[in-house]
C-alpha cells in the first residue's frame, strides 16, 4: 500500500520517494505508470479529481504525471505523459505537484464540506453525493427543490464560516469513537480507522481528500444553479479562485448584455423579458400574417384549378417557403369546402414534400408519398389523407410532384 503523504500534510508539494513498480502501457495506450513508495499525489477518489505535476531524478531530466489512479489494493498509480531510461525499479525520483491545481482542489473541496455542514444546519438537508468537476462542483442534496431564499441563506451561512476563518484540523479515530462523535456522515464499515475532518464547532466528516488548513484559505463559496436530479436536487457551486474567475466572466457577459441595450445592468432582465415579449408578438402577428397568405393562395389555386372526375387537384412547388408554410397550404387547399387534393413541395432546404387530400376521397396519400420516395431515397410517411416527407439535398421536387400527379391521373 503506497503511503500516502497529503493525509497528513495537504500544503505537501514536494517530496522524494522510491519507485516500487513500473506499470507497461494497456493495451492501446502509450503512458506508462509508476507506483511509488510514498506520494504526495492525490488519486481521483470520493468525488475529487486527481493531482498532476512532475517526476524527476534532476530538474533538468522530469516526466509530466498526467493521471493518478487508485487500485484496488491500496496503491497508487502515477500514469505519465511518456518513459525515460531512469524509469525503473528501485529509482530514486522527486516530485513535485502542481500547486496551483492543488490549492483549487483544496479550497473546492473544503467548501463543499462547509456548504454541505450549513445545509444541515440551515434545513436538515444531508449531501448524498459530491462531483468536483475542472471547472464547477457541485453536491446533491436529499430534498426534491431549494427555494430562492434557501439558497441565499446556505450561500451566506457558508461564506460567513469562510469569513471567521475556522482552524481545519485532520485527526484520525477508531470506528468505534467515530460512532460516538456525530459525524455529518459515517462512510460504510470498511475500515477501523477514519481519517475525520473537523472545521471548528461547525462540522466533523469522515474524508481522504485534500484540505486547507483554514476556512479563511477557501476564499469565498458562490452557488451558481440547481436542478432537479434523480435522488434530489443538485446545487452547482465556486470556490475560492474559481469563484474569483467565474464572478468575473459573469460580470463581463452581464455588462456586454447591458451595453447592447444602453442599460444599467440591474436593468438587463426586464430589457430581455421586454424583448421577449415583443417577439412573442411579432412571432404571433408572423404566423397570423402566413395563415392569412396561405389561405388566400389555396383559394386563388382552387378558383384558376378546373375540377376533374370530381375534384381538384393543386400541384406546385414554392421555391422561398419552408415546409411549415407547404402543409399550412395544403391544409386549406383540402379543407375549403371543395374535394381536392393538394401535392405541393418545398424546394428550400431542406426540401420537402406535402401529399394531402380531403376527407373521404378515394387516393391513398401516405401509399403515394412512400412510392414516390423511395425513387429518391427521401424519409417519410403519413396516413390515407396527410402525408410528409423529406428529400435529399439536390432532388428536383417539381419532377417528383409531376410523377406523383400522374399516379393518381391528374
Amino acid at each position: 500500500m503506497t503511503d500516502r503523504l497529503y493525509y497528513d500534510n495537504s500544503e505537501l508539494q514536494e517530496f522524494e520517494s522510491v519507485v516500487l513498480e513500473v506499470v507497461p502501457p494497456a493495451t492501446g495506450q502509450k503512458r506508462p505508470g509508476v507506483i511509488l513508495r510514498e506520494t504526495a499525489f492525490y488519486p481521483t477518489s470520493g468525488g475529487q479529481v486527481h493531482d498532476t505535476g512532475w517526476l524527476m531524478v534532476d530538474p533538468h531530466d522530469s516526466l509530466q504525471v498526467v493521471e493518478v489512479a487508485e487500485r484496488d489494493d491500496g496503491r497508487v498509480v502515477h500514469y505519465l505523459e511518456a518513459s525515460a531510461d531512469w524509469l525503473v525499479t528501485g529509482a530514486a525520483v522527486h516530485g513535485r505537484i502542481d500547486p496551483e491545481r492543488r490549492r483549487d482542489h483544496m479550497q473546492q473541496h473544503s467548501g463543499q464540506h462547509v456548504l454541505s455542514a450549513a445545509f444541515v444546519e440551515l434545513y436538515e438537508m444531508p449531501t448524498v453525493s459530491f462531483h468536483m468537476g475542472e471547472d464547477y462542483c457541485s453536491i446533491d442534496l436529499a430534498t426534491p427543490a431549494l427555494s430562492a431564499e434557501q439558497i441565499s441563506a446556505a450561500e451566506m451561512r457558508a461564506n460567513q464560516i469562510v469569513l471567521e476563518n475556522r482552524a481545519v484540523r485532520v485527526r484520525y479515530v477508531s470506528r468505534e469513537e467515530a460512532e460516538k462523535l456525530g459525524l455529518r456522515k459515517l462512510p460504510p464499515a470498511e475500515r477501523d480507522e477514519l481519517r475525520l475532518i473537523e472545521i471548528a464547532d461547525f462540522d466533523r466528516s469522515a474524508c481522504g481528500g485534500t484540505h486547507v488548513s483554514a476556512t479563511g484559505q477557501i476564499g469565498c463559496i458562490l452557488l451558481r444553479k440547481t436542478e432537479k436530479v434523480r435522488q434530489g436536487t443538485r446545487v452547482e457551486f465556486v470556490c475560492g479562485n474559481r469563484g474569483v474567475r467565474t464572478a468575473r466572466r459573469d460580470y463581463n457577459a452581464l455588462s456586454e448584455a447591458a451595453a447592447l441595450f444602453s442599460a444599467q445592468l440591474g436593468d438587463v432582465p426586464g430589457q430581455i423579458r421586454k424583448s421577449f415579449d415583443d417577439f412573442r408578438q411579432l412571432r404571433k402577428q408572423r404566423d397570423e400574417a402566413l395563415d392569412q397568405l396561405a389561405e388566400a393562395m389555396a383559394g386563388a389555386a382552387l378558383t384558376q384549378q378546373p375540377e376533374a372526375g370530381g375534384r381538384k387537384v393543386i400541384v406546385r412547388a414554392f421555391s422561398d417557403r419552408d415546409i411549415s408554410f407547404v402543409k399550412l397550404f395544403a391544409q386549406k387547399v383540402t379543407r375549403a369546402g371543395v374535394p381536392a387534393i393538394a401535392l405541393v413541395a418545398s424546394a428550400a432546404e431542406p426540401p420537402g414534400l406535402v401529399f394531402a387530400q380531403s376527407a373521404g376521397s378515394a387516393a391513398d396519400m401516405g401509399a403515394l408519398l412512400k412510392q414516390v420516395l423511395s425513387a429518391v431515397g427521401g424519409r417519410g410517411g403519413g396516413s390515407r389523407d396527410f402525408a410528409q416527407g423529406g428529400v435529399p439535398p439536390g432532388s428536383d421536387v417539381e419532377q417528383l410532384l409531376r410523377q406523383a400527379a400522374g399516379t393518381i391521373g391528374a
